[in-house]
């Protein structure tokens, strides 16, 4: 399956720029990947899963940044390559810190132009989504809208931020209450998700073999996101993807339970198209992929959109 993207131009990486943090103990390390060359690029926040980095979803990074997006991922308190110990005061907060690193790097995008050659006046700030896998799903979705729930089933505070235009999230987790798994409802409070107000356009990734030990339910705990979320939403199913939907963490990497590099560039591509029509809607680069993706005998997935 081919579905049709923009031409590959080369791509600058800069690791880390380090944007200051006070109050977090650790100033916030990023990673920023954009085109060589061009004006006016849009932007794409993304959020890692439970332990991994900056470093992290090159398979997903380098095809997003070579095909026109300013992509910057950066190193939450949960990454392993900062050995945060378990009983570290900010550990119970790390869901919040998370929320808050992704706002530091709106925040402080002229500090991170000027830290990459040659990126100065080059990003859009008018265009910018936000992407998160796993965790990160879950950091992504309160930026667009998801608030945790206290423990009398109230809404928390509105995280939410009115300069994402757009989002992707990938194997998310979904409600919590009756549909986690004992051991997520003691280690995990803030695993009690509200979609009710997530209205920023978003599309949800989720795989039909993705059986989580955080929840009770089956694969379907992971389109919550979608059916459970009003306005613009598109749900992508990747038959047979597991939690690493194919392998979209490392190239080769041996924990991947699922590798399937063909599903990987259909995925990668697939949300490539849909943020290129979200923010752009006169570009119909969406459509058009999901028509492509639909259109074999043998598709890797399924899309539907309300």
């Amino acid at each position: 399956m081919g579905i049709k993207v923009s031409a590959p131009t080369p791509v600058v990486s800069v690791k880390p720029v380090v944007l200051p943090a006070p109050g977090r103990e650790e100033d916030l390390q990023v990673r920023v990947s954009a085109p060589a060359s061009g004006s006016e690029l849009p932007i794409i926040v993304f959020s890692h899963g439970f332990g991994l980095s900056m470093g992290s979803y090159d398979p997903l990074v380098d095809f997003w940044a070579s095909h026109g997006f300013a992509v910057i991922q950066p190193t939450h308190l949960d990454s392993k390559t900062l050995n945060l110990p378990p009983d570290d005061p900010r550990t119970p907060l790390i869901w919040r810190i998370r929320v808050e690193d992704m706002k530091r790097i709106l925040d402080r995008l002229d500090l991170i132009e000027a830290s990459v050659p040659g990126l100065s006046g080059r990003l859009d700030r008018g265009r910018i989504a936000v992407a998160g896998h796993s965790w990160g799903g879950q950091t992504a979705s309160m930026l667009l809208g998801a608030r945790v729930l206290d423990p009398e089933g109230e809404p928390g505070e509105d995280m939410s931020d009115s300069r994402i235009k757009a989002g992707v999230l990938l194997a998310t987790p979904g409600k919590g209450g009756a549909d986690l798994s004992p051991f997520a409802a003691e280690y995990f409070p803030f695993m009690h998700p509200s979609f009710a107000k997530m209205s920023t356009p978003t599309l949800v990734v989720a795989g039909d073999h993705d059986q989580s030990p955080l929840s009770t339910r089956g694969p379907d705990w992971f389109t919550d996101p979608y059916f459970l979320s009003p306005g613009s939403k598109s749900l992508l199913t990747l038959f047979g993807a597991e939690h690493s939907l194919g392998g979209i963490h490392e190239y080769n990497a041996k924990e991947t339970t699922d590798e399937n590099p063909e599903r990987v560039a259909a995925l990668r591509a697939l949300a490539w198209a849909y943020l290129r029509t979200a923010l752009y809607p006169e570009d119909h680069a969406w459509p058009a992929a999901c028509e492509e993706l639909m259109s074999t005998s043998n598709p890797l997935g399924r899309v539907e959109c309300k």
